[in-house]
């Protein structure tokens, strides 16, 4: 389907100092970054921009909840550090800062075609009260020209760096934000049939607006996870509900069973579009996550069209593909509560605020 946003291809990029916001939030550990999935998702961006004469590429983004504070652990450093380990034909230089002399300087010294990575957005309290001011004083000290919105996991927000910065200046959207939201929409206006929606987690306050969302669209739901271990009732014969557990031992639900599991793994067989959110176990314990890396190697090896969405399904697809390299897959989304927040039907500040087509 079409992309209803400009992004980078609809607008001159040459001779531009380009801010681009992008998603490192990344699992780091012992101050080296740990999974890099969302940093090497903005690489078609950034070397976009490069390859069609972008003068200089300051890059934006947060990293975990270090709540409005300084903290050097969740420093960007590292993320700077693994991007420039990506494009070792690139100059890649970071600063410990977001706004200031400092900033202002360091981007004056940039050469032609390299990038500068500010620090934290978050270690200012600015960044999440989506201030105007905050956003001001990044544009200013970065002398940006076009403003370009990578960062699909934070689009659910308004916050500075997704809402202020792009009523500012020109804002389009990059290739990341293009694909997870033209391939999550496309999986609910025009699905290749049959269509099955594979609900999981915990939480069916979080999931039950998108089961009503598919509900009218989908050709089969199957629901799993804590959900279905808590007795969820089904309201439509489209509706599948997990119906044999594997327990600890004190009883607790902590897996679907292999039967429901084979139910579910037929369905993937039939289906051209599955769309998978929410893991079907415990899967932080192997003995719960039985169920899940079925599914997993399943869609993996499907022929459909397989998308996954949420954080911790992407994160447990992820830890699996690092595992099994061979499995493929259409889109592993890099956003959790945004994918969540797009799939029930909701409007995302950060997307709607970018220039139309």
């Amino acid at each position: 389907m079409d992309f209803r946003k400009k992004t980078v291809r609809d607008v001159e990029v040459a001779g531009k100092t380009v801010l681009v916001r992008v998603d490192y939030n990344v699992p780091m550990k012992d101050g080296e970054v740990v999974e890099d999935m969302r940093i090497r998702g903005s690489l078609p961006t950034i070397k976009y921009l490069l390859e069609n004469g972008a003068k200089k590429i300051i890059l934006i983004s947060h990293l975990g909840r270090p709540d409005g504070e300084v903290k050097p652990e969740f420093s960007l450093g590292p993320a700077a550090g693994q991007l420039s380990a990506l494009l070792p034909e690139v100059q890649v230089n970071f600063i410990n800062k977001t706004t200031g002399p400092e900033v202002f300087d360091a981007v004056q010294k940039m050469k032609d075609s390299s990038i500068l990575m500010l620090e934290n957005l978050r270690f200012s309290p600015a960044e999440e009260e989506n201030s105007e001011e905050y956003a001001k004083s990044i544009v200013n000290v970065t002398g940006a020209q076009l403003f370009v919105q990578d960062g699909f996991a934070v689009i659910h927000r308004a916050h500075a760096s997704t809402d202020a910065i792009a009523r500012l200046i020109p804002a389009v959207a990059g290739f990341l934000v293009e694909k997870e939201v033209s391939s999550l929409e496309g999986a609910m206006e025009a699905p290749e049939r049959p269509l099955l929606v594979i609900i999981g987690g915990a939480k069916v306050e979080d999931k039950q607006p998108m089961i009503d969302k598919f509900l009218p669209l989908a050709d089969k739901v199957a629901v799993g996870g804590k959900i279905a271990a808590d007795g969820y009732t089904a309201t439509d014969e489209k509706v599948y509900v997990a119906h044999d557990f594997a327990t600890d031992e004190n009883g607790a639900k902590l897996d679907i069973g292999e039967e429901s599991t084979q139910d579910i793994i037929n369905m993937i067989n039939e289906a051209k579009t599955v769309v998978w959110n929410g893991t079907l176990g415990m899967v932080e314990d192997e003995r719960f996550a039985k169920s899940s890396l079925a599914v997993a190697r399943a869609l993996g090896t499907s022929h459909a069209k397989t998308i996954v969405g949420g954080g911790d399904t992407a994160g447990y697809v992820e830890k699996v593909l690092r595992d099994e390299p061979g499995l493929s897959f259409t889109l592993v989304s890099t956003g959790g509560g945004a994918s969540l927040e797009l799939l029930s039907g909701k409007k995302l500040p950060g997307l709607e605020v970018l220039q139309d087509r």
